[in-house]
C-alpha cells in the first residue's frame, strides 16, 4: 500500500516550491512549516543532500473539523507535501496519502474529511506540469 501520492514537474527546483505552495493555497492549505532538509543536514551534520523541502500543510477549516472528532489527531498534523531534487533532473512532489494516514485510527467520522483532503491533494498534484 502507497502512503504518497506523486509527480515529477519540469523547472527549477525553488520555482516548483513556490508552485507548489500556491497550488496548496488554491486548494485552501496554508503552509505552518516548510523545513529545509538540506540545509538542515549541512548545518547539523556538516552533510552535502539533495535539495529536499517538507511543507507542513493544513487547511483550518479541515484541521478543526478532524480536531472536534479526535483530539489526539493533532499528532498526525500537518499533512506533509514534499519537494525534492530527483535523480533523473526533474523534481519530485508527493503528498502523504490521508486516506492511508488516517487508516492508523479507527475513526470511520474521520472518512469523510480524509477523502476531502485526498480529492485536494490530487487537484495540486494534477496542476503542476508533469515532466
Amino acid at each position: 500500500m502507497s502512503y504518497t501520492m506523486d509527480t515529477r514537474v519540469r523547472g527549477e527546483f525553488d520555482e516548483v516550491v513556490e508552485r507548489t505552495t500556491d497550488a496548496l493555497a488554491d486548494e485552501g492549505f496554508g503552509v505552518l512549516c516548510d523545513v529545509d532538509v538540506r540545509r538542515t543536514f549541512e548545518e547539523k551534520l556538516g552533510k552535502e543532500y539533495r535539495q529536499y523541502r517538507i511543507l507542513g500543510a493544513c487547511s483550518p477549516s479541515l484541521a478543526h473539523r478532524a480536531l472536534e472528532t479526535d483530539l489526539k489527531l493533532g499528532t498526525l498534523l500537518p499533512c506533509n507535501v514534499v519537494v525534492y531534487e530527483a535523480e533523473d533532473g526533474t523534481v519530485g512532489v508527493s503528498a502523504v496519502d490521508p486516506e492511508t494516514l488516517l487508516s492508523v485510527i479507527d475513526t470511520p467520522e474521520l472518512d469523510g474529511i480524509a477523502t476531502e483532503v485526498r480529492e485536494r491533494f490530487v487537484r495540486v498534484l494534477d496542476s503542476l506540469p508533469e515532466a
